[in-house]
């Protein structure tokens, strides 16, 4: 699972996190009825406190994406309400062809964002182009 939390950005953690699962449901990367990781190890790997990967669950549940089962785990539930639009859906086509080809460059996950800002960042600046 491909996740990124930009500390420096104005968007909180929680908040990253959540639009990054739904985006994972939404486009079939996270598969109905598949357990999500636990709290405390999706929190360790992402340098995050566990309080805020449980907002971002707790959200994802009022949302109606997942479902808590105690002890057994937070699970994508059966029928996702998410709706995908054709162009969310060629969105996260280009995204996941993005970070195939950093990977195969052999560029960071950080090191490619910033490539990606800096790519944005031009193109809101013609003349910097």
């Amino acid at each position: 699972m491909r996740i990124w939390i930009d500390e420096g950005a104005r968007v909180p953690p929680y908040e990253q996190l959540r639009a990054q699962l739904r985006l994972m449901v939404s486009s079939g990367q996270l598969k109905p009825r598949e357990r999500l990781p636990p709290i405390r190890t999706l929190a360790a790997e992402l340098g995050l406190a566990p309080g805020t990967v449980a907002r971002a669950y707790r959200e994802l549940e009022w949302e109606g994406i997942v479902e808590g089962r105690g002890r057994a785990g937070t699970f994508v539930v059966d029928e996702p309400p998410v709706a995908f639009s054709v162009v969310e859906r060629q969105l996260a086509d280009a995204a996941e062809s993005y970070a195939e080809q950093a990977e195969e460059l052999g560029v960071d996950q950080p090191s490619a964002m910033m490539a990606l800002e800096a790519a944005f960042a031009s193109r809101a600046n013609p003349r910097s182009r």
